[in-house]
């Protein structure tokens, strides 16, 4: 913080706002940024690697393991985001700690459910009572990219399955016919060819995902939207150093240029990644792009 900031005297309008902008709460609001961002990198691939999982299920010939991937599949769409966020990770938490309670608590007596509480020793707790703030912190973004994960996952699963069922049956016929085996036909000629079929449906899974990080909020993180609201409050005694007027408007106003700025990057480089997978291939867009290189 800038040393005058301590001296009502001399802020001007100018050197208000600096320190106002400067100040630890608001570092802590640049911050929920990064995790954003983090949630967004980590959660699209675990997401996608669920989804691949869920749709080679839902494709094999395996009654019980079809039966699985489609299960999997219908339930989780069939389940309202907020519904199944709240719901997934107290879910989480508590199978975690029930498995700590029984390996580290053999002898403990007393039943762990006790009407609506929920009760395990002390050292089955996660994160332990004397743990820093920081492991609270990691333990439930943790569980908030988990629980995005299975959700979008559920929905990418369905994206693949019906790319897997888009590439032409006569290309894998023909892989056949020169001697390739199940596997290598999966791996060396439907995988690569799905993704011209999976990307457009990705790329709107993509865009769904950027647009519910806000549920970090519903969770008990402390993202952008929760900090946009306190610091644009008009009674909030945490930062009472510094009083305001309402300005929610302006922070969500941010928020919203942020989300639109994140979208817009992303539309550039979806499309891009579009027209690279597009080239060669026997679809509508690689055949618009062979005109465009013949022209």
């Amino acid at each position: 913080m800038f040393p005058y900031c301590t001296d009502p005297d001399t802020l001007g309008t100018i050197r208000w706002f600096s320190c106002y902008l400067t100040n630890g709460v608001h570092m802590s609001f640049y911050w929920s940024f990064v995790k954003v961002l983090a949630l967004l990198a980590i959660t699209a691939p675990v997401a996608l690697g669920f989804g691949f999982l869920g749709a080679m299920a839902a494709r094999t010939q395996f009654a019980p393991v079809s039966w699985l991937g489609k299960g999997y599949i219908a339930i989780v769409r069939g389940v309202p985001d907020i519904a199944f966020f709240l719901f997934f990770v107290i879910a989480l938490d508590q199978a975690f700690e029930w498995t700590r309670h029984q390996i580290l608590c053999p002898d403990w007596t007393d039943p762990i459910r006790q009407g609506s509480d929920f009760l395990v020793c002390p050292q089955a707790k996660l994160p332990l009572g004397t743990s820093p703030e920081w492991v609270h912190e990691t333990y439930g973004f943790f569980l908030a990219v988990i629980t995005f994960a299975i959700v979008f996952g559920a929905f990418a699963a369905n994206v693949l399955f019906g790319a897997m069922r888009a590439v032409p049956h006569a290309q894998l016929e023909t892989a056949e016919a020169y001697g390739m085996t199940r596997r290598q036909t999966f791996w060396r000629i439907l995988v690569p060819q799905m993704w011209v079929y999976a990307l457009p449906g990705l790329s709107n899974l993509w865009m769904v995902l950027i647009k519910a990080t806000p549920l970090l909020f519903l969770l008990g993180i402390e993202d952008i939207v929760y900090w946009a609201r306190e610091l644009g409050g008009t009674k909030t005694s945490r930062f009472t150093d510094y009083p305001h007027g309402d300005w929610r408007m302006w922070y969500f106003l941010f928020l919203l240029i942020f989300y639109l700025a994140m979208t817009r990057v992303s539309e550039i480089g979806l499309e891009r990644l579009m027209r690279r997978l597009s080239h060669g291939q026997a679809t509508s867009g690689g055949e618009l792009l062979r005109k465009e290189t013949t022209a």
